[in-house]
């Protein structure tokens, strides 16, 4: 009978002092709903090579790498953080990247023993670039062509002072993917990265993988060490395993959307015409997975290309954006960005804002008026906003 109840004590001790789980409120990683059995099958299987697979000289890695993983830079899918931001080099203008042959476009800064990590070449121009969060990216993916054309405004017709374009993009050795994607001269719109430079998830997978961990696939098949093609280190199922689990992340949740200062805030966003380019709702367009389709989202994002001033102008591009031109990014998922940026913020393309305030101060350009918009609100006002933005 003691030692029943000594055994019955140790449990309820072990329960007392297990940590409980952070509410689903406060995580950004898991799946969207409405998955098929088939399809969580798929998603676990990316799960597990985005976020367990470690890649050694063994397995692959580098000799000339940035990480050893997809998940190292994305931590519980989140934002990255200054040790983790990447640098690319090479391209000045739309001529394309000059350094090709140097290393470009990306810095391999670490290296595998008996190996040196690359420098930057003399004469090139350079930007860092903080690795974004995974959540919600299927959306942003299935949100059609016509869509983002609807939303550009290049000549500023309307006479805003804003005038999103996108970024037209080669496809290199890739094939379209997107239901009824729009071409002009053989390019293709970019929606994925700072620059919008990317057409879908599966070269921006293909390319991190080869770029930021010196894996070649049947998509990127050239070794970034030594420029030839080498066999493929890492599978087509693989690739398309972690595509499907970037693909089907959930949406970032929101918190506090009923406060009263979150709602207040809400409304001085949309009065400072933050929402032009940060705008609150998309549609996704047809999509093969039945989740995603012709669904109702909350990015703030037009996916498109801005001229954000001299102050924000790192004098190296890609594709056809200009060098201050920078893709709006999503808001979604900004009041969680400390969990995994070492409780701090590190925002803008390349970290150097450490505040949402400063972030908002370092908007030039097309943002100019908002940024003075901004400076002009009353202390309570501005602690409304920022209170709006975090509940994002």
């Amino acid at each position: 009978m003691r030692l029943f109840l000594l055994l019955l004590v140790s449990l309820a001790s072990c329960t007392v002092f297990e940590p409980s789980a952070p509410p689903d409120e406060e995580l950004l990683d898991g799946p969207i709903a409405e998955l098929s059995a088939g399809e969580m099958a798929l998603f676990q299987r990316g799960d597990v090579a985005f976020n367990d697979d470690i890649f050694t000289a063994q397995n692959g890695l580098g000799p000339v790498f940035v990480a050893t993983s997809c998940g190292s830079c994305h931590p519980g899918d989140g934002k990255g953080h200054p040790f983790t931001t990447l640098t690319r080099f090479g391209q000045f203008d739309g001529t394309g990247n000059h350094f090709l042959d140097q290393g470009g476009p990306q810095l391999q800064h670490r290296a595998l023993p008996g190996f040196y990590p690359e420098l930057i070449p003399s004469g090139a121009t350079r930007a860092k670039f903080t690795p974004p969060i995974n959540t919600g990216l299927g959306f942003l993916d299935a949100v059609s062509d016509a869509d983002l054309l609807a939303l550009s405004d290049p000549t500023d017709a309307d006479g805003d002072g804003i005038s999103g374009i996108p970024n037209w993009i080669d496809l290199k050795n890739y094939v379209t993917t997107r239901p009824q994607s729009i071409t002009q001269t053989g390019k293709y719109i970019g929606r994925f990265g700072k620059k919008g430079s990317v057409y879908d998830l599966l070269q921006q997978t293909a390319t991190a993988y080869n770029q930021d961990i010196g894996i070649t696939t049947t998509y990127e098949p050239v070794d970034p060490y030594s420029g030839i093609s080498i066999d493929p280190e890492v599978s087509n199922t693989t690739v398309e395993d972690v595509v499907f689990y970037l693909k089907t992340l959930k949406v970032p949740p929101r918190r506090n959307e009923s406060d009263a200062d979150v709602l207040a805030g809400e409304q001085l966003f949309a009065t400072l015409t933050c929402a032009t380019c940060h705008r609150p709702q998309m549609t996704t367009g047809p999509s093969p997975i039945a989740a995603l389709s012709n669904k109702p989202f909350a990015p703030y994002t037009d996916l498109l290309l801005h001229d954000m001033g001299p102050g924000l102008d790192d004098g190296y591009t890609e594709g056809s954006a200009g060098t201050s031109e920078w893709r709006t990014p999503p808001l979604w998922g900004l009041g969680l960005a400390p969990g995994s940026q070492g409780g701090y913020y590190f925002l803008m393309h390349d970290g150097r804002a450490t505040s949402i305030e400063q972030a908002i101060q370092l908007h030039g350009g097309e943002g100019q008026t908002a940024a003075a918009g901004y400076a002009a609100l009353s202390d309570a006002q501005k602690k409304q906003l920022i209170k709006f933005l975090e509940s994002l």
